[in-house]
């Protein structure tokens, strides 16, 4: 871990995922719940990288001011083999690979993912933004009835 990795100052929200992540011995920084990642996006303590394919954000809608890299892309989904060389340059401004990142996908499943590929690629505050933007199926077959960013009806718009 670098020298200014070690320096930032994490706001608590974060040291506990970190903390929490550790015991679980997941390989990335953790998870924090929808609200939570809004308010560190919004105090510019974080940055937001939502990680869903291009359609998934035109057609569902995205969190406004959000960076985006594909985890996968088209409709079957596929991997994008550039992922972490494009992460690194979306975030070149905001400190790289020392940046406080928050990953965003559907249901807080691709972005754990994403977070995993990160961390493994010397991302060090790295952290999957739980619930996802629509949440998870209910029995119905249907998300955002229980839980996901829009259901806490946090910020969002559709192009």
């Amino acid at each position: 871990m670098s020298a200014e990795a070690l320096e930032i100052a994490l706001p608590k929200a974060l040291e506990a995922a970190r903390a929490d992540a550790a015991a679980q011995g997941l390989n990335y920084a953790g998870g924090v719940r929808p609200a939570v990642a809004w308010a560190l996006v919004q105090s510019g303590k974080a940055v937001l990288v939502d990680v869903r394919s291009a359609e998934e954000r035109k057609f569902v809608g995205h969190v406004p001011g959000s960076q985006h890299v594909a985890w996968a892309t088209g409709t079957a989904l596929t991997r994008n083999p550039r992922f972490v060389r494009e992460l690194e340059a979306k975030l070149a401004k905001d400190g790289g690979k020392d940046a406080v990142v928050l990953l965003l996908c559907r249901s807080g499943k691709r972005s754990v993912l994403a977070a995993e590929a990160a961390a493994a690629a010397g991302f060090h505050h790295v952290f999957n933004v739980l619930e996802g933007f629509e949440g998870e199926i209910d029995e119905l077959q249907h998300r955002g009835g229980g839980d996901g960013w829009r259901f806490h009806q946090l910020p969002w718009v559709q192009d």
